[in-house]
Parts: structure tokens; C-alpha cells; sequence
């Protein structure tokens, strides 16, 4: 009979990390299946919820800064451009939230098996991204609705999706990694978030932020994302404040960059501090 023999090999995983993310990558699909079908599966709310929530926000902004305060809209309907920036932002909303707590969820599987812990995070933002297409469904009704019709530059969208994928991504390691840490943290993703809504242009349009502050108000790396959104759907009269939008950018690649090196750096300690 063929023997098997296990060999342990000393610093193992981290030379080969990047081939065991790639090795366990059929765990994306099952923990974000499994997420998938407890948040649609078993309750009508939960699909509704994705529906209800970007349309109620997008009602409040609309009368409120549309009607009321009567702000720009960048020649295209209020409810749209407000709809354009609800996209990027609840897809960020929800996978800072979702990815924050996904280490903290799921405990005692970090605590009993191997794999790289960086599936955990990044699966619930592919979850999140489910609702950003329903969302985006939502958005096309609203189009028809209005009868706006894109322009060619709607082709450029997918670039932006993957910037604010990356801005979610960044965003969830670093409070995924924190979070394990400092538990007070599940405490202030709820601040974060409601804050972050009304220093992000969702509700208004960038341009009447003066332009000698539009770079310090562009620190907020979202502001680069929305607008590219709006760019892209809007089209028209709406504009790209490039210096703006690339220290945006430039920012969400520093994020991004340096949530993996401190995700990577505490991740040996999550299965004993958690």
C-alpha cells in the first residue's frame, strides 16, 4: 500500500501565498455563493432591500438638493446624476461594512483551517458587487424612464467599476485587519459610512466645490470615483476635474497597495487573537 507522506515545510506559506490564493480560489465562489443565498435565498426583503435602499436615498438627495437648494445637476435629470454617484457609493458602503466584519463572521474557520486569509475580505466584496448590478438594473430603468440617453463615453465605465472595486477592496482590508484587532472598530464602520455619505458628492455635483478646493476635497478618494461614474453616464455637459481625479486615484492605489502589506503583516495573528 502507498504510503502518503505530509512534510511541513518551514515559512511554507509565505513563499507560496500568491499560489495558495490562486489554489484556493474555488473558496471565493463558495463563500460568496453562501453569502449570496443567505441575503437573497431565504428572505423577499433581502432583494428588496437592495432596491428600496439606493431608491430612497436617491428620493431624499433628489428633493433636497435638487428641489429645494436647486444645485446643478450637469444638464442631466437630478434623480439620474444623484442615482450614477448611488452606484459607486453603496457598492463601497456595503463592501467596507460586509469585508470589515467577514474575518470577525467567520472565526472558527480561521481558527481551524488554512487558507489565505485574504479570500475572506475580497469575497465580500464580490458579494457586494451583486447588488451594484442590481443597482445598476435600477439605473436603466430610471434612463428609459427619463429618456436619457448615454453618450459613447458609457464604453469607458468598466474602467471606473474597476477603480472603485479596487477603492472597496482597500477600504474592507484595512478595516478587516483592524477590526480583529481593535473590535471598537465594528463600532465606528457604521460612523464611517453615514459620514462618508455627506462628504461624497452623491446628493450634489463636484463642480460647486471651488476649484481651490477641489484638491483638498478630492483627498476623499471616492470623490475621484463618483465622478468618474458620473463622467462616464452622464456625459453632456458633466466634467472630470482631472488633477482631482488623479490624486483620487493615486490615493485608492496607496490604499489599496498598503491595506495588502498590513493585511498580510497581521494576518499570521488572526487565528489567535480572534
Amino acid at each position: 500500500m502507498e504510503q502518503l507522506e505530509l512534510v511541513i515545510e518551514a515559512g511554507r506559506t509565505e513563499r507560496h501565498y500568491w499560489k495558495d490564493l490562486w489554489r484556493y480560489r474555488e473558496l471565493f465562489y463558495f463563500l460568496a455563493w453562501r453569502d449570496i443565498l443567505v441575503r437573497y435565498k431565504q428572505t423577499v426583503i433581502g432583494i428588496a432591500w437592495a432596491v428600496i435602499r439606493p431608491l430612497l436615498t436617491m428620493i431624499v438627495f433628489t428633493v433636497v438638493f435638487g428641489k429645494l437648494a436647486k444645485l446643478p445637476s450637469g444638464g442631466a435629470p437630478y434623480p439620474i446624476m444623484v442615482f450614477a454617484a448611488m452606484l459607486p457609493w453603496q457598492f463601497f458602503a456595503t463592501s467596507f461594512t460586509e469585508a470589515g466584519n467577514s474575518l470577525i463572521v467567520n472565526a472558527n474557520m480561521i481558527s481551524k483551517v488554512y487558507f489565505p486569509r485574504l479570500v475572506m475580505p475580497t469575497s465580500a466584496v464580490i458579494v457586494s458587487f451583486v447588488d451594484f448590478l442590481i443597482s445598476f438594473v435600477i439605473l436603466l430603468v430610471l434612463m428609459l424612464w427619463y429618456g436619457f440617453i448615454p453618450e459613447a463615453r458609457i464604453i469607458t465605465l468598466p474602467l471606473f467599476i474597476l477603480i472603485a472595486f479596487a477603492a472597496s477592496l482597500a477600504a474592507g482590508l484595512w478595516v478587516a485587519a483592524l477590526n480583529v484587532r481593535y473590535r471598537d472598530f465594528r463600532y465606528i464602520i457604521p460612523f464611517i459610512v453615514q459620514f462618508g455619505l455627506y462628504i461624497s458628492p452623491v446628493g450634489f455635483n463636484s463642480s460647486i466645490v471651488p476649484d481651490k478646493w477641489r484638491l483638498l476635497y478630492s483627498l476623499n478618494p471616492m470623490v475621484g470615483v463618483i465622478d468618474g461614474f458620473r463622467w462616464a453616464i452622464l456625459g453632456g455637459e458633466y466634467n472630470i476635474y482631472w488633477p482631482a481625479f488623479l490624486l483620487s486615484l493615486t490615493l485608492v492605489v496607496i490604499i489599496l497597495a498598503s491595506g495588502i502589506i498590513y493585511f498580510r503583516k497581521t494576518e499570521k495573528t488572526f487565528a489567535d487573537v480572534i
